[in-house]
Parts: C-alpha cells; sequence; structure tokens
C-alpha cells in the first residue's frame, strides 16, 4: 500500500511525542508548530514548515494535535486558504463539539474529509504510543487513517459520525476529573489520620479502588512534585465543555467550583493532580 504524505500541526506536549512516533514508523512526515523551536528535533528526518499553507499543499493526511477552540479555528482559517480537495484532516484536539461540527463542516464544503479523532491519554501514553483514540466520522476516512492512528495509539473506537469522536473525549474526562478530585481528597485525608502515603497509595492501587489514573498519578503525589503531563486548566476546560453539553449534575457542579477556584489561585498550570495544593489550602 502506497501510503500518505503526512502532515502534524501542533508540537505541543502531546502533539510532539504523537508526531514522533510517525515519524519512527518511517513515513514521509512534514510538521508545523506555531512556536518553531518546538520542531527543531524534526529537521534532520522530517519537513519543517513555517507557513501552515505550505505544509497543508505537501500533504495529503494531516494531523492537527491543538489546545482550544480558539487555536483550531485559528488553524483552520489557514488550511481553508488552500485547495484541500481530497485530503483527509485527523483532528486530535479535544474542543467544543460546536466547534468540532463547524471545522467538518468548512472542511467538507471544501470537497476533504474530516475525522475528530481525541485521544485518552497523557504525555506516556502519547509517547509509548498506546493512546486510546475515540473518532467521529465516516468509516471509510477512518481505514484511509487507520494505517497512521495504529502507531498513535493501542486502540481505535469508531463511535460514529463526526462529533461523537469529541463527546466520547468530554465523557472520559468527566469522569477522570472526578477520580482526581477523589484521589486527592483521599490521600489528604489519609494523611490526617497518619498514615503513610505511599502506604495508602499501595492499599488504593492494589484494591477495587485501583485503576489506571490512580497508578499514574501516584509518583507525583509521594514525591509531592506535579509537572503537568496533563494541566489542570486543559481539565477545567474540559469539565466546561462536559457541563455545556449536559453534565448538569450535582457532582458536575462540585467539579467546576473546585477545579475553578484551584485555577483562580494559581494551581492551573500544575499537573491535574496538583488540585491535592488547592484543596489541603
Amino acid at each position: 500500500m502506497e501510503t500518505e504524505k503526512i502532515g502534524f500541526i501542533g508540537l505541543g506536549n502531546m502533539g510532539h511525542p504523537m508526531a514522533k512516533n510517525l515519524e519512527k514508523a518511517g513515513f514521509r512526515l512534514s510538521v508545523y508548530n506555531r512556536s518553531p523551536e518546538k520542531a527543531e528535533d524534526f529537521k534532520e528526518k522530517s519537513t519543517v514548515y513555517t507557513q501552515i499553507q505550505d505544509l497543508v499543499q505537501n500533504s495529503s493526511l494531516i494531523f492537527t494535535m491543538l489546545t482550544d477552540d480558539h487555536a483550531a479555528t485559528a488553524v483552520y482559517e489557514e488550511i481553508l486558504k488552500s485547495d484541500i480537495s481530497g485530503k483527509l484532516f485527523v483532528d486530535m484536539s479535544t474542543i467544543s463539539p460546536q466547534a468540532t461540527s463547524q471545522l467538518a463542516g468548512a472542511v467538507k464544503i471544501k470537497q476533504a474529509s474530516f475525522i475528530d479523532a481525541p485521544v485518552a491519554g497523557s504525555t506516556m501514553p502519547a509517547a509509548e504510543g498506546t493512546l486510546i483514540i475515540m473518532a467521529g466520522g465516516e468509516e471509510k476516512d477512518l481505514q484511509r487513517a487507520m494505517p497512521y492512528l495504529e502507531k498513535l495509539g493501542k486502540a481505535v473506537k469508531h463511535l460514529g459520525e463526526n462529533g461523537k469522536g469529541i463527546a466520547g473525549k468530554l465523557s472520559v474526562n468527566y469522569f477522570l476529573s472526578a477520580i482526581y478530585q477523589g484521589l486527592a481528597e483521599t490521600v489528604l485525608f489519609s494523611d490526617k489520620l497518619g498514615i503513610e502515603r505511599a502506604a495508602m497509595l499501595e492499599i488504593i492501587n492494589e484494591s477495587a479502588s485501583g485503576s489506571g489514573a490512580t497508578k499514574v498519578k501516584t509518583p507525583m503525589l509521594i514525591n509531592n512534585t506535579y509537572d503537568p503531563a496533563f494541566a489542570l486548566d486543559l481539565m477545567l476546560k474540559d469539565i466546561l465543555l462536559a457541563h455545556n453539553e449536559g453534565a448538569d449534575f450535582p457532582l458536575s457542579k462540585t467539579l467546576i467550583e473546585t477545579y475553578q477556584s484551584a485555577h483562580d489561585e494559581g494551581f492551573g498550570k500544575d499537573d491535574v493532580i496538583g488540585i491535592i495544593n488547592y484543596l489541603k489550602k
């Protein structure tokens, strides 16, 4: 099978290791990032572009991994200035369903295809290629992208038409926001009762209350260091998006209040489990 010419736009904490996995797999790769220094280590094996339109013109399948609605809209405004007929765009950002619908519609008007394919997993699974990818779009487009998605994740779940990938991601992150606040509160409670933190976390992780989510945050909680694998501000964004889509439950009100207050107190750039530093104040 002849491989596509792959473009990757957005080399942040997630996009960079994901693009590296495509590069390591030997695909013809072109990359773009608004801050060009993040593309420096692609220059040896891949093509680095300084203009989005140049990358689009020289790629047939383009991945985008961007921070929010504003960033995604700005990038696609540049993309849409080019002739994109026949190209496939795979947006792996976590943005609002409304923005996803608008981007998909705008791309299709210009005779191109679009998949929303956000991921479950943070920076380590991104580097290991073990993300879970939730896809919304047409089956034929997903099959076209599959040889490349398989290098990024351990599973690809096709959830339906455009917008369903984002719906799955917001649902997963709503659950994770509750897990992380609950974990932080439990650790603080056991601290107050005089239980050594490492011992408490071992009990959690080896019991029915443990999960991949609790295990991946355990080293941060033990070492009391919260360099962001997934920033608290990004979780707040996703909780608010979920709330706007109908997650209007008693727990959602508590989650919004806690994560918003943590942001307001200056903890937004820490990892999401850094919510513990706000809660212990």
